[in-house]
């Protein structure tokens, strides 16, 4: 008997202190912390550096305004600044929003889609008989698979990974010749890809905020375009695999109702449509002038500061301009960071949890053969006029036309006097107490 291998899950052994960096943050997590103590997820990492760096020049205006030439200026300049960078702040911070709510939407018209067509496949492509049958039922499943494998993919390729033997994917598409595959000789490891807990000098300075020394995250992708080796466009092979699997469906008459082919087409198309959103988020990002007019904008603002606030507070100066600092470029920095939010940051989209979660659905779905109406809907446990009668569909089975009408007229009056009782009960409840006065 041929063994069957199984994925284990990674276990964590102890606490990883990049984990309070990397993400994307699991929103299903609790932490009894209020918000304001909170490190992970918090910007304050990537302010380190630049709060060090404006910690000390306020220091040095502060120093040489106090022991050698005063160097402040008149505090009208904050009033006129301020606005201009809070306008600038405030542009920033809704296009950045604006972008990852819609990247959310988009995940969420995928998994709607995926969702509807595995269960049109899973519940109205007919199984015919005997041994095909089996065949029948193993080609569904391996199509379910594959609505998973798109997801998997998406996911992969707007994160610019793009091999095809990640452990999440190359399970579900092995079988099938993808240019992905194909290059995958010349490749690096997927395994590469996979550790999204990256150590190293780059992966530090990302987390301090120091972009000088961070690494391109299409870095791999140019090295394979330069060395001519070509990845294709895997969601899209894998979408042509799916919709010839539909075809087959049609020809062999096991799918014939023509409204089933409609929405059989079009979630495969919004699907697409899905994959193409999150592609345009990803190739069209803000503006490079707008970057770095908003980034001047707040750094030179940042650096006056100290110059202004120096005749009214005093040595307060320092403190006072790296708290001010904290305010201006967190916000700036937030904005950066969820600009593109298919990536490993912490607040990033939780595309693994997504996709871990369509998988899931799906195996449930087809966890047990497509339900037979006819032996569900006799059973004694269906009871069609509950609340009104607790008789099972067998006992109204054998009663006249009638009375059934006559019955679910009834429970219409029944409904309501019920409701009615259980709003007294909660009223005598609120005013005497639980368990007295209950009708």
């Amino acid at each position: 008997m041929e063994k069957v291998e199984t994925i284990k899950p990674r276990v964590r052994t102890g606490v990883d202190f990049d984990d309070y960096f990397s993400g994307p943050c699991d929103p299903t997590r609790h932490s009894k912390l209020p918000w304001f103590l909170r490190l992970h997820g918090s910007i304050l990492p990537k302010l380190i550096i630049p709060l060090l760096f404006i910690g000390g020049w306020a220091t040095a205006v502060t120093v040489i305004s106090n022991y050698v030439a005063d160097l402040s200026v008149d505090s009208v300049l904050l009033t006129v600044l301020g606005f201009v960078v809070g306008l600038a702040l405030s542009f920033r911070s809704s296009t950045a929003y604006e972008r990852y709510t819609e990247g959310r939407k988009f995940w969420t018209q995928m998994i709607l889609h995926s969702r509807n067509l595995a269960r049109i496949i899973w519940i109205h492509a007919d199984e015919r008989e005997g041994q095909v049958g089996k065949e029948d039922a193993l080609k569904k499943l391996s199509a379910i698979n594959l609505i998973i494998a798109f997801a998997q993919s998406v996911k992969h390729k707007i994160r610019h990974e793009p091999e095809y033997d990640y452990v999440d994917l190359k399970p579900l598409i092995n079988h099938l010749s993808t240019y992905s595959k194909q290059a995958h000789e010349g490749d690096v490891p997927a395994a590469l890809y996979n550790d999204t807990m990256k150590k190293g000098f780059d992966t530090w300075c990302e987390y301090l905020g120091l972009p000088i020394f961070t690494s391109n995250p299409r870095k791999m992708l140019k090295q394979y375009a330069k060395a001519g080796i070509h990845h294709g466009n895997l969601p899209l092979e894998i979408m042509n695999y799916l919709s010839a699997y539909i075809g087959s469906l049609m020809n062999s008459g096991q799918m014939t109702v023509p409204v089933l082919h409609t929405q059989v087409f079009n979630s495969m198309a919004l699907m697409l449509d899905s994959y193409s959103g999150c592609e345009r988020i990803l190739q069209t990002p803000l503006p490079v002038g707008y970057n770095i007019a908003i980034s001047q904008i707040t750094w030179l603002y940042t650096i006056v500061l100290p110059f202004q606030l120096y005749p009214k507070l005093g040595w307060i100066t320092i403190p006072g301009t790296m708290v001010a600092a904290y305010i201006i470029l967190g916000i700036a920095a937030i904005g950066r960071e969820i600009e593109n939010p298919f990536g490993h940051d912490v607040n990033d989209l939780d595309m693994d949890g997504y996709v871990s979660q369509l998988a899931n659905d799906l195996i449930i779905m087809t966890s047990s053969a497509p339900p037979d109406m006819e032996e569900v809907l006799e059973s004694s446990k269906n009871l069609p006029l509950w609340p009104y009668s607790l008789a099972g569909y067998p006992a109204w089975k054998g009663r006249d036309i009638s009375e059934i009408r006559q019955s679910a007229h009834r429970r219409v009056d029944h409904q309501h006097i019920s409701i009615t009782r259980e709003k007294q009960n909660r009223e005598r409840a609120e005013t005497f107490g639980p368990g007295r006065g209950t009708v």
